[in-house]
């Protein structure tokens, strides 16, 4: 009965953040397919426990314990009571969390708290953990060199040659990776993007237009885009979203020791909050 529980629980649980559309805050939506099938699997092997459950006569079903407790003996499985226990715990703990913790998109508060950095090169750090990155999306780790730098040379025959660049959610995090990337290639085009205002709290004040994007799953979200300057006396603030339309430059940022690409921006646009505030990679 337990098993029937735990494996209703998480197809319930399932359905109701795909019904919801909250889904899209856990997983890149590209990968939905493989939530679906999880859920199907789920509800399937919820109803062959509760078929036998059913079935099962307890007089038969308490010789049959005994038989398996005295087989027990000489098993390696999880032979004692507590030790059930705890693994229906932890198979019931994503169900859980999932019902009671309330599902919130990530803002500038988040930004604040967690901080970007820009990844460093290997030589000048000895953290590892400093190589991740918040301002460009990288998915060099989930390939090789050869495999990387040929996707790479697909993305820039894909928009190399375009004087103006029009992002969308759709294309948001692959544009943003060959900017980093190939900065040099990119100084000089006009570009038009969305997203919500960063604004750093030291003296400078640097302003940024940032998206929050899931390459593979919540685990390795982040915060990406760029630093932009905008037109004087233009008025904005934190969370604010924006359209912006600009003009792609670089600058010496002092906090990161280094050349950034940023938008030095002619036109901006206060635009509604989109309902889905991520953005995910295509593979």
């Amino acid at each position: 009965m337990i098993r029937f529980l735990i494996l209703a629980g998480y197809a319930g649980l399932m359905m109701y953040l795909q019904v919801t559309d909250k889904l899209n805050q856990f997983i890149n939506v590209h990968y939905q397919y493989l939530a679906v099938m999880s859920t199907v699997i789920a509800l399937i092997l919820a109803l062959f426990q509760l078929y036998t459950w059913v079935k099962e006569d307890p007089k038969a079903d308490h010789a049959e314990d005994c038989h398996h407790q005295e087989h027990d003996d000489h098993d390696h499985g999880l032979k004692k009571p507590y030790q059930r226990s705890i693994a229906y715990v932890l198979l019931a703990l994503p169900i859980v969390v999932g019902t009671l913790f309330p599902t919130v998109s990530l803002n500038t508060t988040i930004v604040e708290a967690k901080g970007f950095q820009f990844p460093l090169s290997k030589e000048s750090v000895g953290d590892p953990q400093m190589e991740t990155q918040y301002l460009q999306p990288n998915t060099s780790l989930y390939y090789n060199k050869e495999d990387y730098q040929k996707q790479m040379d697909e993305l820039m025959a894909k928009y190399g040659d375009q004087d103006s660049l029009n992002i969308t959610d759709e294309n948001y995090l692959e544009v943003m990776e060959l900017i980093y990337n190939y900065p040099s290639e990119f100084i000089g085009r006009k570009i038009s993007y969305e997203g919500f205002v960063f604004q750093t709290k030291d003296t400078t004040k640097d302003t940024f237009l940032f998206r929050f994007g899931i390459i593979h799953c919540v685990a390795d979200s982040g915060v990406f885009g760029l630093r932009i300057t905008l037109p004087e006396a233009t008025k904005v603030k934190n969370d604010q979203w924006l359209q912006v339309t600009g003009e792609i430059t670089s600058e010496f940022y002092a906090p990161f020791k280094r050349n950034l690409p940023m938008v030095k921006v002619a036109s901006v646009k206060s635009i509604a909050t989109p309902k889905n505030q991520y953005v995910y990679r295509t593979f």
